[in-house]
Protein backbone atom coordinates (compact mmCIF):
# COMPACT_ATOMS: atom_id res chain seq x y z
CA UNK A 1 0.00 0.00 0.00
CA UNK A 2 1.64 3.47 -1.23
CA UNK A 3 0.05 6.40 0.07
CA UNK A 4 2.31 9.27 -1.47
CA UNK A 5 1.26 12.70 -0.77
CA UNK A 6 2.22 15.70 -3.04
CA UNK A 7 5.55 17.33 -2.31
CA UNK A 8 7.43 14.02 -1.42
CA UNK A 9 11.17 13.68 -0.89
CA UNK A 10 13.27 10.17 -2.64
CA UNK A 11 16.38 9.58 -0.44
CA UNK A 12 18.83 7.34 -2.82
CA UNK A 13 20.44 5.26 -0.89
CA UNK A 14 24.50 4.81 -1.38
CA UNK A 15 25.12 2.74 1.60
CA UNK A 16 24.99 5.25 4.60
CA UNK A 17 24.68 4.04 7.85
CA UNK A 18 22.74 7.47 8.34
CA UNK A 19 20.41 6.82 5.02
CA UNK A 20 17.32 6.01 7.98
CA UNK A 21 18.44 9.25 10.09
CA UNK A 22 17.55 11.65 6.77
CA UNK A 23 14.13 9.90 6.37
CA UNK A 24 13.52 10.82 10.25
CA UNK A 25 14.65 14.30 9.89
CA UNK A 26 12.57 15.13 7.18
CA UNK A 27 9.55 13.22 7.99
CA UNK A 28 10.10 15.46 11.43
CA UNK A 29 9.77 18.06 9.62
CA UNK A 30 6.17 17.13 8.23
CA UNK A 31 7.51 16.15 5.16
CA UNK A 32 7.16 12.41 3.18
CA UNK A 33 10.02 10.67 1.85
CA UNK A 34 11.38 7.39 0.86
CA UNK A 35 14.48 5.34 1.03
CA UNK A 36 15.08 3.73 -1.95
CA UNK A 37 18.40 2.08 -3.66
CA UNK A 38 20.74 4.06 -5.62
CA UNK A 39 20.08 2.25 -8.92
CA UNK A 40 15.95 2.65 -8.24
CA UNK A 41 15.18 3.19 -12.37
CA UNK A 42 15.31 6.52 -13.38
CA UNK A 43 11.60 5.65 -15.33
CA UNK A 44 10.08 4.44 -12.08
CA UNK A 45 11.29 7.98 -10.57
CA UNK A 46 9.59 9.72 -12.95
CA UNK A 47 6.18 8.06 -12.57
CA UNK A 48 6.90 8.37 -8.76
CA UNK A 49 7.31 12.26 -9.09
CA UNK A 50 9.23 13.36 -6.35
CA UNK A 51 9.32 17.07 -5.43
CA UNK A 52 13.10 16.29 -4.45
CA UNK A 53 15.83 14.02 -4.44
CA UNK A 54 18.45 13.73 -1.54
CA UNK A 55 21.30 11.50 -2.07
CA UNK A 56 22.54 9.47 1.11
CA UNK A 57 26.63 9.02 1.74
CA UNK A 58 28.00 6.02 1.51
CA UNK A 59 31.39 3.91 2.47
CA UNK A 60 32.90 3.51 -1.07
CA UNK A 61 35.12 5.75 -2.81
CA UNK A 62 33.77 7.33 -5.72
CA UNK A 63 36.95 5.52 -7.98
CA UNK A 64 36.43 2.54 -6.43
CA UNK A 65 35.67 -0.93 -8.48
CA UNK A 66 31.85 -0.85 -8.44
CA UNK A 67 31.17 1.88 -6.54
CA UNK A 68 27.44 2.97 -6.91
CA UNK A 69 26.02 5.04 -9.58
CA UNK A 70 22.84 6.43 -10.25
CA UNK A 71 21.46 7.74 -13.72
CA UNK A 72 23.23 10.23 -14.77
CA UNK A 73 19.61 11.60 -15.73
CA UNK A 74 18.43 12.29 -12.11
CA UNK A 75 21.13 15.21 -11.70
CA UNK A 76 20.22 17.20 -14.75
CA UNK A 77 16.72 16.15 -14.29
CA UNK A 78 15.57 19.49 -13.26
CA UNK A 79 14.25 18.55 -9.46
CA UNK A 80 16.17 19.87 -6.23
CA UNK A 81 18.86 17.94 -5.22
CA UNK A 82 20.86 17.35 -2.42
CA UNK A 83 23.89 15.29 -2.37
CA UNK A 84 25.32 14.44 1.12
CA UNK A 85 29.07 13.09 1.45
CA UNK A 86 29.01 10.31 -1.08
CA UNK A 87 25.86 11.88 -2.87
CA UNK A 88 28.33 15.23 -3.19
CA UNK A 89 31.35 13.50 -4.33
CA UNK A 90 29.34 11.48 -6.98
CA UNK A 91 27.31 14.54 -8.15
CA UNK A 92 30.74 16.60 -9.08
CA UNK A 93 32.32 13.64 -10.56
CA UNK A 94 29.40 13.11 -12.94
CA UNK A 95 28.59 17.00 -13.55
CA UNK A 96 32.25 17.41 -14.85
CA UNK A 97 34.17 18.45 -11.53
CA UNK A 98 37.26 17.36 -10.02
CA UNK A 99 37.01 14.18 -7.37
CA UNK A 100 40.41 13.64 -5.63
CA UNK A 101 41.38 10.85 -2.85
CA UNK A 102 42.29 13.35 0.20
CA UNK A 103 45.60 13.02 1.74
CA UNK A 104 44.13 13.20 5.40
CA UNK A 105 41.04 11.68 5.87
CA UNK A 106 38.20 13.63 7.41
CA UNK A 107 36.51 11.89 10.24
CA UNK A 108 34.55 13.09 13.24
CA UNK A 109 33.83 17.05 14.49
CA UNK A 110 35.02 19.36 12.07
CA UNK A 111 34.27 23.02 11.69
CA UNK A 112 32.51 24.30 9.16
CA UNK A 113 33.21 28.57 7.62
CA UNK A 114 29.64 29.33 5.79
CA UNK A 115 31.29 31.38 3.06
CA UNK A 116 27.97 32.09 1.09
CA UNK A 117 24.71 32.27 2.69
CA UNK A 118 22.50 31.06 0.23
CA UNK A 119 20.70 27.76 -0.46
CA UNK A 120 20.84 25.44 2.90
CA UNK A 121 22.65 28.17 4.43
CA UNK A 122 20.08 30.83 3.94
CA UNK A 123 19.35 31.43 7.87
CA UNK A 124 23.01 31.82 8.54
CA UNK A 125 25.19 34.71 8.15
CA UNK A 126 28.14 34.82 6.05
CA UNK A 127 31.30 33.96 7.83
CA UNK A 128 29.74 32.28 10.99
CA UNK A 129 31.39 28.60 11.98
CA UNK A 130 29.61 25.99 12.93
CA UNK A 131 30.45 22.64 14.12
CA UNK A 132 29.67 19.68 12.09
CA UNK A 133 30.33 15.50 11.87
CA UNK A 134 32.60 14.54 8.86
CA UNK A 135 32.87 11.15 6.93
CA UNK A 136 34.94 10.64 4.01
CA UNK A 137 38.37 10.30 2.06
CA UNK A 138 37.62 11.58 -1.38
CA UNK A 139 36.48 15.33 -1.80
CA UNK A 140 36.09 17.49 -3.99
CA UNK A 141 39.13 19.51 -6.13
CA UNK A 142 37.60 21.22 -8.82
CA UNK A 143 33.81 22.06 -8.71
CA UNK A 144 31.62 21.08 -11.68
CA UNK A 145 30.82 23.74 -14.31
CA UNK A 146 28.19 26.19 -12.87
CA UNK A 147 29.09 25.17 -9.20
CA UNK A 148 30.13 27.79 -6.56
CA UNK A 149 31.53 27.15 -3.04
CA UNK A 150 29.26 27.63 -0.52
CA UNK A 151 31.27 26.20 2.53
CA UNK A 152 34.50 25.33 3.72
CA UNK A 153 36.80 23.23 6.63
CA UNK A 154 40.55 23.26 7.30
CA UNK A 155 40.77 19.74 4.92
CA UNK A 156 38.14 20.77 2.09
CA UNK A 157 37.99 23.73 0.63
CA UNK A 158 34.98 22.95 -0.93
CA UNK A 159 32.88 21.52 1.93
CA UNK A 160 30.19 22.65 0.46
CA UNK A 161 28.64 23.92 -2.94
CA UNK A 162 25.81 24.73 -5.17
CA UNK A 163 24.80 25.45 -8.69
CA UNK A 164 24.01 28.79 -9.98
CA UNK A 165 20.02 28.21 -9.79
CA UNK A 166 20.28 26.65 -5.97
CA UNK A 167 18.52 23.85 -7.04
CA UNK A 168 21.31 21.43 -6.79
CA UNK A 169 23.63 21.51 -3.41
CA UNK A 170 26.27 19.29 -2.55
CA UNK A 171 27.47 19.09 1.44
CA UNK A 172 30.86 17.02 2.73
CA UNK A 173 29.29 16.70 6.09
CA UNK A 174 26.41 15.14 7.55
CA UNK A 175 23.72 17.67 8.34
CA UNK A 176 21.45 13.90 9.75
CA UNK A 177 23.46 13.18 12.95
CA UNK A 178 23.20 15.47 16.24
CA UNK A 179 27.11 16.19 16.04
CA UNK A 180 26.71 18.86 13.25
CA UNK A 181 24.97 21.75 14.99
CA UNK A 182 21.91 23.18 13.14
CA UNK A 183 21.64 20.24 10.88
CA UNK A 184 17.86 20.33 11.07
CA UNK A 185 18.00 23.85 10.11
CA UNK A 186 20.14 23.26 6.93
CA UNK A 187 17.80 20.18 5.87
CA UNK A 188 14.54 22.42 6.46
CA UNK A 189 15.85 25.29 4.38
CA UNK A 190 16.41 23.04 1.81
CA UNK A 191 13.04 21.53 2.00
CA UNK A 192 11.50 24.87 2.23
CA UNK A 193 14.02 27.43 0.86
CA UNK A 194 15.31 26.13 -1.78
CA UNK A 195 12.28 22.89 -2.71
CA UNK A 196 9.82 24.78 -1.59
CA UNK A 197 7.73 22.25 -0.35
CA UNK A 198 4.98 22.42 2.33
CA UNK A 199 4.61 20.15 5.80
CA UNK A 200 1.47 18.28 4.57
CA UNK A 201 2.78 14.97 5.90
CA UNK A 202 0.68 14.37 9.11
CA UNK A 203 -1.05 11.45 11.01
CA UNK A 204 -4.60 12.62 10.18
CA UNK A 205 -3.46 12.96 6.43
CA UNK A 206 -1.95 9.43 6.64
CA UNK A 207 -5.46 7.93 7.97
CA UNK A 208 -7.41 10.04 5.64
CA UNK A 209 -5.53 8.24 2.57
CA UNK A 210 -4.92 5.12 4.01
CA UNK A 211 -8.59 4.19 4.97
CA UNK A 212 -9.44 5.33 1.38
CA UNK A 213 -6.81 2.91 -0.05
CA UNK A 214 -7.61 0.42 2.13
CA UNK A 215 -11.69 0.71 1.17
CA UNK A 216 -10.78 0.92 -2.59
CA UNK A 217 -8.51 -2.37 -2.76
CA UNK A 218 -10.46 -4.72 -0.23
CA UNK A 219 -13.48 -3.96 -1.91
CA UNK A 220 -16.44 -6.17 -0.67
CA UNK A 221 -14.12 -9.11 0.44
CA UNK A 222 -12.86 -9.81 3.70
CA UNK A 223 -9.87 -9.75 5.66
CA UNK A 224 -8.23 -11.11 8.61
CA UNK A 225 -5.06 -10.11 10.86
CA UNK A 226 -3.20 -11.65 13.49
CA UNK A 227 -3.07 -9.65 16.58
CA UNK A 228 -0.21 -10.09 19.34
CA UNK A 229 -1.60 -7.24 21.62
CA UNK A 230 1.33 -5.11 20.84
CA UNK A 231 1.25 -1.30 19.61
CA UNK A 232 1.65 -2.52 15.60
CA UNK A 233 -0.64 -5.06 15.03
CA UNK A 234 -2.99 -3.29 17.44
CA UNK A 235 -2.55 0.15 15.57
CA UNK A 236 -2.59 -1.97 11.87
CA UNK A 237 -5.99 -3.92 12.68
CA UNK A 238 -7.49 -0.46 14.41
CA UNK A 239 -6.36 1.46 10.86
CA UNK A 240 -8.04 -1.24 8.98
CA UNK A 241 -11.36 -1.86 10.96
CA UNK A 242 -11.76 2.32 10.43
CA UNK A 243 -11.69 1.52 6.61
CA UNK A 244 -13.55 -1.81 6.13
CA UNK A 245 -15.37 -2.56 9.46
CA UNK A 246 -17.03 -5.69 10.55
CA UNK A 247 -15.31 -7.46 7.09
CA UNK A 248 -12.23 -7.28 9.15
CA UNK A 249 -11.32 -10.27 11.21
CA UNK A 250 -8.39 -10.26 13.80
CA UNK A 251 -7.44 -13.53 15.27
CA UNK A 252 -5.84 -13.21 18.77
CA UNK A 253 -4.23 -16.48 19.13
CA UNK A 254 -3.15 -17.19 23.01
CA UNK A 255 0.34 -19.10 22.41
CA UNK A 256 0.67 -19.74 26.38
CA UNK A 257 3.74 -18.00 26.78
CA UNK A 258 2.20 -14.21 27.50
CA UNK A 259 2.16 -11.75 29.88
CA UNK A 260 -0.13 -11.86 33.49
CA UNK A 261 -3.37 -10.62 32.71
CA UNK A 262 -2.42 -10.13 28.88
CA UNK A 263 -5.07 -12.07 27.44
CA UNK A 264 -7.69 -10.76 29.13
CA UNK A 265 -6.47 -6.69 28.63
CA UNK A 266 -6.03 -7.24 24.60
CA UNK A 267 -9.45 -8.51 24.78
CA UNK A 268 -10.99 -5.84 27.13
CA UNK A 269 -9.03 -3.06 24.65
CA UNK A 270 -10.97 -4.52 21.54
CA UNK A 271 -14.42 -4.86 22.95
CA UNK A 272 -13.95 -1.40 23.97
CA UNK A 273 -13.61 -0.17 20.82
CA UNK A 274 -16.38 -2.01 19.46
CA UNK A 275 -14.33 -4.97 17.36
CA UNK A 276 -14.75 -8.23 17.90
CA UNK A 277 -12.03 -10.39 17.96
CA UNK A 278 -11.62 -14.79 17.11
CA UNK A 279 -9.82 -15.74 20.31
CA UNK A 280 -8.03 -19.10 19.97
CA UNK A 281 -6.43 -20.28 23.41
CA UNK A 282 -3.80 -22.52 22.03
CA UNK A 283 -1.88 -21.90 25.28
CA UNK A 284 -1.93 -26.15 26.02
CA UNK A 285 -0.95 -26.98 22.53
CA UNK A 286 1.92 -24.53 22.26
CA UNK A 287 3.62 -25.63 25.55
CA UNK A 288 3.06 -29.55 24.94
CA UNK A 289 5.30 -28.75 21.72
CA UNK A 290 7.82 -26.78 23.91
CA UNK A 291 8.07 -29.44 26.76
CA UNK A 292 11.97 -30.81 26.70
CA UNK A 293 13.38 -28.00 24.63
CA UNK A 294 15.85 -25.67 25.74
CA UNK A 295 17.60 -24.39 22.82
CA UNK A 296 16.71 -20.66 22.16
CA UNK A 297 16.51 -21.01 18.52
CA UNK A 298 14.21 -24.37 18.44
CA UNK A 299 11.74 -22.06 20.99
CA UNK A 300 11.78 -19.56 18.21
CA UNK A 301 11.20 -21.91 15.23
CA UNK A 302 8.05 -24.12 17.49
CA UNK A 303 6.27 -21.07 18.32
CA UNK A 304 6.53 -19.38 14.93
CA UNK A 305 5.58 -22.74 13.18
CA UNK A 306 2.41 -23.47 15.52
CA UNK A 307 1.52 -20.61 15.49
CA UNK A 308 1.48 -20.64 11.23
CA UNK A 309 -0.77 -23.74 11.75
CA UNK A 310 -3.29 -22.36 14.10
CA UNK A 311 -3.28 -18.87 12.37
CA UNK A 312 -4.17 -21.22 8.80
CA UNK A 313 -6.91 -23.09 10.75
CA UNK A 314 -8.51 -20.17 12.11
CA UNK A 315 -8.33 -18.07 8.84
CA UNK A 316 -10.04 -20.90 6.93
CA UNK A 317 -13.41 -20.42 8.79
CA UNK A 318 -13.46 -17.16 7.84
CA UNK A 319 -15.44 -17.39 4.29
CA UNK A 320 -14.09 -14.86 1.36
CA UNK A 321 -11.25 -14.12 3.38
CA UNK A 322 -8.82 -12.64 0.36
CA UNK A 323 -6.40 -9.81 2.26
CA UNK A 324 -3.97 -10.27 4.78
CA UNK A 325 -3.32 -7.17 7.25
CA UNK A 326 0.72 -7.22 9.10
CA UNK A 327 2.10 -5.02 10.89
CA UNK A 328 5.17 -4.43 8.84
CA UNK A 329 7.14 -1.41 9.57
CA UNK A 330 9.23 0.88 7.28
CA UNK A 331 12.33 -0.19 8.83
CA UNK A 332 11.87 -4.37 7.87
CA UNK A 333 10.77 -2.33 4.37
CA UNK A 334 14.03 -0.45 3.61
CA UNK A 335 15.89 -3.60 4.92
CA UNK A 336 14.97 -5.58 1.95
CA UNK A 337 15.90 -3.22 -0.87
CA UNK A 338 19.01 -1.58 0.90
CA UNK A 339 21.73 -0.85 -0.78
CA UNK A 340 23.28 -3.19 1.62
CA UNK A 341 21.14 -6.33 0.77
CA UNK A 342 18.80 -7.70 3.48
CA UNK A 343 20.93 -8.88 7.37
CA UNK A 344 22.80 -11.79 7.20
CA UNK A 345 20.31 -12.95 10.51
CA UNK A 346 16.94 -11.99 11.25
CA UNK A 347 15.40 -14.02 14.46
CA UNK A 348 12.60 -15.66 13.36
CA UNK A 349 10.08 -14.49 15.43
CA UNK A 350 10.26 -11.25 13.71
CA UNK A 351 7.63 -12.04 11.01
CA UNK A 352 5.09 -14.71 10.41
CA UNK A 353 7.44 -16.72 7.63
CA UNK A 354 5.57 -18.51 5.20
CA UNK A 355 2.21 -17.68 6.43
CA UNK A 356 1.38 -15.51 2.79
CA UNK A 357 2.27 -18.51 0.66
CA UNK A 358 0.77 -20.75 2.43
CA UNK A 359 -2.96 -19.38 2.41
CA UNK A 360 -2.25 -17.16 -0.48
CA UNK A 361 -3.94 -14.16 0.37
CA UNK A 362 -2.92 -11.00 -0.74
CA UNK A 363 -0.98 -8.75 1.87
CA UNK A 364 -2.02 -5.44 3.28
CA UNK A 365 0.64 -3.64 5.15
CA UNK A 366 -0.91 -0.16 6.23
CA UNK A 367 1.93 0.72 8.27
CA UNK A 368 4.75 0.16 5.95
CA UNK A 369 5.71 3.72 5.45
CA UNK A 370 5.80 4.35 9.11
CA UNK A 371 8.63 4.10 11.31
CA UNK A 372 7.84 3.19 14.81
CA UNK A 373 7.60 6.61 16.71
CA UNK A 374 4.91 7.03 13.93
CA UNK A 375 2.98 4.31 14.42
CA UNK A 376 2.79 5.66 18.09
CA UNK A 377 1.70 9.03 16.96
CA UNK A 378 -0.77 7.32 14.27
CA UNK A 379 -2.29 4.79 17.51
CA UNK A 380 -2.90 8.49 19.15
CA UNK A 381 -4.39 9.73 16.30
CA UNK A 382 -6.80 6.81 16.25
CA UNK A 383 -7.58 7.36 20.18
CA UNK A 384 -5.91 4.26 21.77
CA UNK A 385 -4.88 4.54 24.85
CA UNK A 386 -1.40 5.27 26.07
CA UNK A 387 -0.39 2.47 27.71
CA UNK A 388 -1.14 0.23 25.15
CA UNK A 389 0.33 3.13 22.26
CA UNK A 390 4.01 3.61 24.49
CA UNK A 391 4.13 -0.01 25.84
CA UNK A 392 7.34 -1.56 26.10
CA UNK A 393 8.10 -4.12 23.00
CA UNK A 394 7.62 -7.52 23.76
CA UNK A 395 9.39 -10.65 21.78
CA UNK A 396 7.13 -12.63 19.47
CA UNK A 397 7.91 -15.64 21.29
CA UNK A 398 6.72 -14.06 24.71
CA UNK A 399 7.73 -15.60 27.71
CA UNK A 400 9.57 -18.64 26.38
CA UNK A 401 12.92 -16.41 25.37
CA UNK A 402 13.13 -15.24 29.06
CA UNK A 403 13.15 -18.54 30.44
CA UNK A 404 16.34 -19.81 30.06
CA UNK A 405 16.01 -23.40 29.74
CA UNK A 406 13.01 -25.77 29.38
CA UNK A 407 9.50 -23.74 29.47
CA UNK A 408 6.98 -24.93 31.81
CA UNK A 409 3.82 -23.91 33.34
CA UNK A 410 5.09 -23.65 36.93
CA UNK A 411 8.19 -21.67 35.59
CA UNK A 412 6.18 -19.62 33.74
CA UNK A 413 3.82 -18.54 36.35
CA UNK A 414 6.99 -17.62 38.46
CA UNK A 415 8.16 -15.79 35.89
CA UNK A 416 4.48 -13.86 34.93
CA UNK A 417 4.25 -13.05 39.02
CA UNK A 418 8.15 -11.41 38.97
CA UNK A 419 7.51 -9.35 35.53
CA UNK A 420 4.03 -8.02 36.66
CA UNK A 421 5.77 -6.86 40.08
CA UNK A 422 8.81 -5.32 37.85
CA UNK A 423 5.80 -3.66 35.99
CA UNK A 424 4.37 -2.08 38.62
CA UNK A 425 6.90 -0.71 40.00
CA UNK A 426 8.72 1.07 37.11
CA UNK A 427 4.73 2.07 36.22
CA UNK A 428 4.81 3.42 39.75
CA UNK A 429 8.26 5.35 39.63
CA UNK A 430 7.23 7.06 36.65
CA UNK A 431 10.19 5.51 34.91
CA UNK A 432 8.14 2.88 32.81
CA UNK A 433 7.82 5.50 29.50
CA UNK A 434 11.02 6.87 30.09
CA UNK A 435 13.26 3.45 29.56
CA UNK A 436 13.06 0.96 26.34
CA UNK A 437 12.17 -2.34 28.30
CA UNK A 438 12.38 -3.39 31.75
CA UNK A 439 11.36 -7.14 32.52
CA UNK A 440 12.09 -10.42 34.48
CA UNK A 441 14.42 -13.22 33.15
CA UNK A 442 13.90 -16.81 35.06
CA UNK A 443 17.51 -18.81 35.17
CA UNK A 444 18.09 -21.91 35.24
CA UNK A 445 19.78 -21.81 38.31
CA UNK A 446 19.01 -22.28 42.14
CA UNK A 447 21.03 -20.85 45.21
CA UNK A 448 20.62 -21.49 49.06
CA UNK A 449 18.68 -18.88 50.87
CA UNK A 450 17.33 -18.23 53.99
CA UNK A 451 13.65 -17.46 54.85
CA UNK A 452 12.42 -16.49 58.68
CA UNK A 453 13.98 -19.84 60.58
CA UNK A 454 14.66 -21.81 57.20
CA UNK A 455 17.03 -22.77 54.60
CA UNK A 456 15.78 -22.46 50.97
CA UNK A 457 16.89 -23.47 47.75
CA UNK A 458 14.80 -21.86 45.20
CA UNK A 459 15.27 -19.60 41.74
CA UNK A 460 17.21 -16.56 40.85
CA UNK A 461 15.66 -14.47 38.30
CA UNK A 462 17.80 -11.21 36.51
CA UNK A 463 15.77 -7.78 36.22
CA UNK A 464 17.12 -6.33 33.06
CA UNK A 465 16.32 -2.30 32.12
CA UNK A 466 17.91 -0.96 29.36
CA UNK A 467 17.63 2.79 27.30
CA UNK A 468 18.07 2.09 23.51
CA UNK A 469 16.24 4.78 20.33
CA UNK A 470 15.68 1.53 17.84
CA UNK A 471 16.81 -1.81 19.67
CA UNK A 472 20.33 -2.07 17.43
CA UNK A 473 22.35 -0.76 21.08
CA UNK A 474 20.87 -0.55 24.16
CA UNK A 475 22.76 0.49 27.35
CA UNK A 476 21.26 -0.24 31.45
CA UNK A 477 19.78 1.93 33.21
CA UNK A 478 21.07 3.22 36.17
CA UNK A 479 18.18 2.45 38.29
CA UNK A 480 18.04 4.25 41.94
CA UNK A 481 18.73 2.20 44.70
CA UNK A 482 15.36 2.26 46.39
CA UNK A 483 13.51 1.29 43.38
CA UNK A 484 15.49 -1.62 42.75
CA UNK A 485 15.65 -2.36 46.42
CA UNK A 486 11.91 -2.38 46.34
CA UNK A 487 11.06 -4.78 43.25
CA UNK A 488 13.86 -7.11 44.97
CA UNK A 489 11.62 -7.17 48.26
CA UNK A 490 8.55 -7.40 46.76
CA UNK A 491 9.70 -10.89 44.35
CA UNK A 492 11.26 -12.41 47.04
CA UNK A 493 8.63 -11.82 49.42
CA UNK A 494 5.51 -12.47 46.90
CA UNK A 495 6.73 -15.12 44.56
CA UNK A 496 6.86 -18.19 45.70
CA UNK A 497 9.88 -20.11 43.89
CA UNK A 498 12.53 -17.05 44.07
CA UNK A 499 14.77 -16.14 47.19
CA UNK A 500 17.76 -14.02 44.72
CA UNK A 501 17.57 -10.99 42.78
CA UNK A 502 20.07 -9.65 39.97
CA UNK A 503 20.28 -6.92 37.92
CA UNK A 504 21.82 -7.07 34.77
CA UNK A 505 24.54 -4.03 34.00
CA UNK A 506 25.85 -5.32 29.96
CA UNK A 507 25.14 -3.21 27.18
CA UNK A 508 24.38 -4.28 23.99
CA UNK A 509 26.85 -4.87 21.84
CA UNK A 510 28.41 -7.28 23.17
CA UNK A 511 25.19 -8.50 25.12
CA UNK A 512 21.32 -8.58 23.26
CA UNK A 513 18.64 -7.30 25.53
CA UNK A 514 16.69 -10.68 25.82
CA UNK A 515 18.38 -12.83 27.10
CA UNK A 516 17.56 -15.60 24.37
Amino acid sequence: MQVRPEGWVLILDFGSQYTQLIARRIREMQVYCEIQPFNFPFEEIERASPAAIILSGGPASVWAEGAPVCDERILSGGLPLLGICYGMQLMGRLLGGEVLASRTREYGPATLEITRAEGIFSSFRSGERVKVWMSHGDRIEKLPPGFVAIARSENSPFAAMMDESKRRIGVQFHPEVIHTERGSEMLSNFLFDVAKLKPNWTMASFIEQAVEEIRRRVGEHQAVCALSGGVDSTVAAVLVHRAIGERLHPIFVNNGVLRKGETQEVLDRFKRLGIDVNYVDASERFLSRLKGVVDPERKRKIIGEEFIRVFEEEAKKIRDARFLVQGTLYPDVIESVSFKGPSATIKSHHNVGGLPERMELEIIEPLRELFKDEVRRLGEELGLDKELVWRQPFPGPGLAVRIIGEVTEERLNILREADAIVQDEMLKSGLYYEVWQSFAVLLPVKSVGVMGDERTYENAVVIRCVHSHDGMTADWVRLPYDLLARISNRIINEVKGINRVCYDISTKPPSTIEWE
